[in-house]
């Protein structure tokens, strides 16, 4: 028996020795900070101005739930994220899916093009880019000087509304990818049988590509998600939150608490609290995609 048990335990460590490197990094570069960073949201800790941090237990959740600033910055990350993910890039996205279905080669390749560029830019580079859209002398505004419309000062007026904009200019391919793919898995019959029962094109959206994409669709959505929920340098560059913070998502208020104000311990758990945003709303979308299978 202790030789069966041994030579059991041989197996089962050649079994799983192929995953020990990933394994380990995982631990490293993506458990351990996060381990790290739960010790330090319980601290006080500060970038300048403290000889040693003293545990404070809850007081920076505390401070961040009683914090106006804080409040604002889960109203606005809300609105960036339904605004930008789940309404602009999921919808624009499925939209240029279906259209490119139908349209030329040329124009698939031209419209592919376009749409993937803004994606691979850094996400710096493309918040340099739309601010100088929508800046007081850009580009936008040009335009609708040529047209003899008034203009406007986007950045100052809509600035949330102006940044998840450029969230989705440069998120949308993503979405058309996802897309693209689904759309191209489902059978060409079933298309042309409901051609001919007479089927318009929204009801053979609604009862038959939405449906049979709709794991596609979840995973797309969770996916805009958290990557929306996590945009820093597309805001800051183009806004750095302001003016005052009616652009100032939680990415950027943690940003501003712990590195501009060196309130580490503070930023620190208002990332944590961003962290479990994020968790709540994989476990929402999961749900949904495990109940509809």
């Amino acid at each position: 028996m202790p030789r069966a048990g041994g030579a059991a335990l041989r197996r089962g460590l050649l079994r799983w020795s192929p995953l020990a490197p990933a394994t380990i990094l995982l631990l490293l570069f993506l458990a351990g900070p996060i381990a790290y960073c739960v010790v330090i949201a319980f601290t006080d800790t500060q970038l300048t101005g403290q000889e040693s941090a003293s545990f404070v237990g809850f007081d920076n959740f505390t401070r961040a739930f009683g914090d106006p600033a804080f409040r604002n910055a889960v109203v606005l990350t809300l609105v960036f994220t339904l605004v930008s993910a789940v309404l602009g890039q999921n919808t624009l996205g499925l939209a240029l899916a279906g259209l490119m279905r139908r349209a030329s080669r040329p124009v698939r390749t031209l419209t592919g093009a376009m749409v993937i560029t803004a994606w691979v830019l850094p996400e710096i580079v493309a918040g340099f880019l739309l601010y100088t859209f929508f800046a007081r002398r850009g580009t936008l505004n040009a335009v609708l000087d040529w047209l003899g419309l008034p203009e406007q000062n986007w950045l100052f007026t809509l600035p949330i509304l102006a940044v998840s904009f450029a969230n989705v200019w440069r998120g949308t391919a993503f979405s058309m990818l996802i897309y693209s793919a689904a759309l191209s898995e489902i059978p060409q019959e079933v298309t042309e049988s409901a051609e001919v029962d007479g089927a318009g094109g929204i009801r053979r959206l609604w009862h038959i590509t939405l449906p049979m994409i709709r794991r596609s669709i979840g995973t797309n959505l969770m996916l805009n998600t958290l990557q929306t929920l996590s945009v820093f340098g597309l805001i800051w560059a183009m806004t750095r939150g302001g003016p005052g913070n009616r652009s100032q998502t939680l990415p950027v208020f943690m940003y501003d608490q712990a590195f501009l104000k060196s309130l580490i311990g503070y930023g620190t758990a208002v990332a944590l609290l961003l962290l479990v945003v994020g968790a709540l709303f994989s476990v929402v979308y999961l749900r949904l995609m495990r109940e509809e299978t």
